[in-house]
């Protein structure tokens, strides 16, 4: 049997996309002008992985076991028409106090500016859900009003996937910035990666050029 045809969103995410900029400080940010959509949570939640698959690569997004392996805001140009951002994990990482503390000084400030950023992620490991340090970051988005999402991962090693749903759209309820619905992945067995880039394409409405 032949393959399913690529829908128009499938395609989309398999436009050319390159590397561009890695931010450790706010007066790196570089002077861009497309729509932003950025992926956010706690240290080790897999973000890199979800790029990579979100896009149809491997090694796009740098990847690893150790917590706190991203230490910067990381700029992926998709066909000149988005910026993905991979940004530094919250919460536990194996790094100095000092270091966490620049990091994620970056992303607040980057959270709190950033005019061109029309969703952020909110990346939730399914294993264990919504944690304090998630609850943390909640609150400075909501108070930044910056639009955001949850996204479950590594859902294929979940073992209540059904309680952890149920539980994220409740605190999702919770919070006047977040947007309804929970998107449920897996960057392993690909499960949900059609309906996160749908998310996506949904969060740029209107602002493609």
């Amino acid at each position: 049997m032949a393959p399913a045809p690529l829908t128009p969103t499938q395609k989309f995410f398999l436009r050319p996309i390159q590397f561009v900029a890695g931010v450790a400080h706010l007066d790196q940010l570089p002077d861009l002008t497309l729509p932003e959509v950025a992926f956010i949570g706690r240290s080790n939640v897999g973000k890199s992985s979800l790029l990579n698959a979100l896009v149809g690569q491997t090694k796009l997004a740098r990847t690893s076991s150790m917590p706190g392996h991203t230490r910067q805001l990381n700029f992926f140009n998709l066909d000149e028409k988005v910026h993905l951002v991979d940004v530094p994990g919250y919460g536990y990482a194996k790094a100095s106090k000092k270091d966490v503390k620049q990091w994620q000084g970056v992303l607040f400030d980057y959270l709190r500016g950033r005019q061109q950023l029309v969703r952020a992620f909110v990346l939730i490991d399914a294993r264990h859900g919504v944690k304090d340090a998630d609850t943390t970051m909640l609150k400075r988005l909501d108070d930044a009003a910056v639009s955001y999402q949850f996204v479950l991962t590594k859902a294929d090693k979940a073992e209540d996937l059904a309680g952890v749903q149920a539980r994220t759209l409740d605190v999702a309820r919770g919070h006047p910035a977040a947007f309804p619905g929970v998107v449920t992945t897996s960057a392993a067995t690909k499960l949900g990666i059609d309906a996160l880039q749908d998310a996506v394409i949904e969060a740029l409405q209107g602002q493609l050029p």
